[in-house]
């Protein structure tokens, strides 16, 4: 596969994860805040706007393929920070919930990692930044 290609199909993956979290995260303020209560996060109301805005932000601009290195790095941290605030140590004598928080854990790590290859990869062609490029390239020739 054209590595354009892979670098959309990347995108469209990522993506997916983000935009709908962002979107229900704002859809619903109270849950999200009430959940970061739970965490004991100061600010739960303000952490939850905040969360839900970067997520769905990010995750459109990720989408879009624009300035993808910035946006995949900040992704790549929320989502180490976002995988140990919500899963590390989490589920308390449960083996069941344990075990379900260290996998969540270890999926936020993971996605971290996807991330950074795309931060360092870049969009890609088939990207508003590859777009921007693209016309930078043909107004130098």
């Amino acid at each position: 596969m054209p590595r354009n290609a892979l670098l959309l199909l990347s995108r469209l993956l990522l993506a997916a994860l983000f935009v709908p979290s962002g979107f229900h995260a704002l859809a619903d303020i109270a849950g999200t805040s009430g959940y970061f209560a739970g965490l004991g996060l100061p600010l739960p109301t303000l952490a939850a706007w905040g969360t839900g805005l970067f997520e769905l932000i990010a995750g459109l601009l990720i989408l879009v393929g624009f300035k993808t290195p910035i946006v995949a790095l900040l992704l790549a941290a929320f989502c180490i920070a976002a995988g140990f605030i919500g899963h590390y140590g989490q589920g308390g004598d449960d083996p069941t919930l344990t075990f379900m928080h260290s996998q969540m854990l270890m999926k936020d790590i993971a996605i971290s990692g996807g991330f950074l290859a795309l931060a360092m990869a870049g969009a890609g062609a088939w990207s508003a930044d590859g777009r921007v490029v693209g016309a930078i390239a043909s107004r130098k020739s």
